[in-house]
């Protein structure tokens, strides 16, 4: 006898409304201060964390860097365009792969990431409280993800 499917809990889509509008409430306002305080938008601040964590040379392939920000080929290829006309990443050909393309961050890119990592978590934070005070809804969403992660 195959296994039951779990029967979805009654609240599940008023709950997901929820959390999806909390995401976009927080994401527009991290959006908005990047750019206004550091000429970053919301993605291209994302690239340039996930190159600077990428190991010791920075560097990512490019489809390894759209997965990790969930954009599709032409998206990441855009943003990394953005990113190369700035003078934070370059890109970089693979060596054992003549079609592989990397892009890599540049001193630049660094700088530029470290100096919106405050103000991307002061933001952040403030969001959250702010989003938390205005419904109570996002108030438990908010508790129960920051009792979560400890």
């Amino acid at each position: 006898m195959p296994p039951a499917t779990p029967r979805p809990a009654p609240a599940d889509p008023e709950m997901w409304n929820h959390v999806l509008a909390l995401h976009a409430r927080v994401e527009h306002r991290l959006g908005a201060v990047l750019q206004r305080r550091h000429g970053l938008g919301l993605s291209e601040y994302r690239a340039l964390g996930h190159l600077s964590a990428a190991g010791p040379r920075c560097e990512l392939r490019m489809q390894e860097l759209a997965d990790r920000l969930g954009l599709n080929q032409s998206s990441v290829t855009r943003l990394v365009g953005r990113l190369n006309a700035a003078g934070l990443t370059f890109r970089d050909s693979c060596p054992d792969d003549k079609r592989g393309v990397y892009t890599v961050l540049t001193d630049a890119g660094r700088a530029r990431h470290e100096e919106a990592r405050a103000t991307y978590g002061e933001t952040l934070s403030a969001a959250l409280d702010e989003a938390a005070g205005a419904s109570p809804a996002a108030a438990a969403l908010v508790t129960a993800a920051r009792s979560a992660l400890g």
